[in-house]
């Protein structure tokens, strides 16, 4: 009986974003850790990209992987944060619905490379430590599209689809998002028709990608670590890069599940909820290349080489 109404619905076109809005004053002191936090990750991640890129001695897919890895990192902040630094310091927090969805897609597809990227590191321990004498084989370029294509369509798809079906919602209510970037579930809610689909395809999608993946590279390590225990060989060093690796997944899945209560914990703040929700997208891209950095003695002297040649 109401369908025929949608047409004489209007839908809001242009979204202001009401995240610390209720700061007044100390809004603008929000700026200075994602200030840091931006400087931070470009610096680390381009002094990394460029270390591996510059020396041959780490031309191989393990470190390109990393480079990879980084790369990605740096691209969220570089999206996200010169946005966000325009509305805390100049109240510019309009955005239209189109530029909402490019942002969104762009944030969860950054979402779904990173999670990507980790299997593809348990995967190249795996065949380094399980599987030595075809690691070449499988990760050469040809062997190693094989892994890539499926998984970028698999990302694509389900991200694609979440987009989509965000763009045709009606939004007739408000057109005031409570968060300061364009989250999938804080835009949807503006919606005046039913969003169950939305929801239902957000958590196939969180299914689809996070929790599969998660679920690989713990298999994966459970593998690696198994193949060693029963072998008896030492392999210290192959076992301290899945350790690395390990150490930058229970990162990531810490802030993401801190990030995920945050948000839906009614006690806290509401700016203390956002703070919480956003930081958790930027703080990695900090943490990972200092991690790498550090606990990769390859990439840690070639840092240090680079270091002694600039200055």
């Amino acid at each position: 009986m109401m369908e025929p109404l949608k047409e004489n619905i209007s839908s809001h076109e242009y979204f202001i974003f009401s995240g610390f809005s209720e700061l007044g004053a100390l809004k603008s002191f929000i700026s200075i850790p994602f200030l840091i936090l931006f400087f931070v990750s470009l610096f680390a991640n381009s002094l990394l990209i460029y270390v591996v890129i510059s020396q041959r001695s780490l031309h191989s897919p393990m470190y390109i992987l990393i480079a990879c890895l980084s790369f990605v990192d740096m691209c969220l902040p570089l999206i996200l944060i010169p946005n966000l630094l325009l509305n805390v310091l100049f109240n510019a927090s309009g955005i239209s619905l189109s530029g909402c969805l490019v942002q969104m897609f762009l944030v969860h597809m950054l979402g779904a490379c990173q999670s990507a990227l980790l299997v593809w590191m348990a995967l190249d321990r795996y065949f380094a430590i399980c599987r030595p004498l075809s690691y070449h084989d499988h990760m050469s370029l040809p062997g190693f599209l094989r892994f890539i294509i499926p998984v970028m369509i698999r990302d694509v798809i389900m991200v694609s689809a979440v987009v989509i079906l965000a763009g045709k919602v009606l939004y007739c209510f408000r057109n005031v998002i409570n968060h300061c970037v364009c989250e999938h579930m804080a835009l949807v809610e503006l919606g005046c028709g039913s969003t169950a689909i939305n929801s239902l395809v957000g958590l196939l999608g969180v299914f689809m990608v996070t929790v599969v993946d998660f679920l690989c590279i713990t298999a994966s390590y459970i593998i690696i670590f198994r193949s060693v225990l029963r072998s008896g060989k030492s392999s210290a060093k192959a076992l301290h890069t899945c350790f690395t690796h390990i150490i930058v997944m229970v990162i990531s899945l810490t802030f993401l599940l801190t990030a995920y209560l945050a948000y839906r914990m009614n006690s806290l703040p509401n700016a203390g909820r956002l703070f919480v929700s956003t930081m958790y997208m930027f703080l990695p891209s900090c943490i990972n290349p200092i991690i790498y950095g550090v606990r990769t003695t390859e990439i840690r002297q070639n840092v240090l080489k680079v270091y002694i040649k600039i200055f």
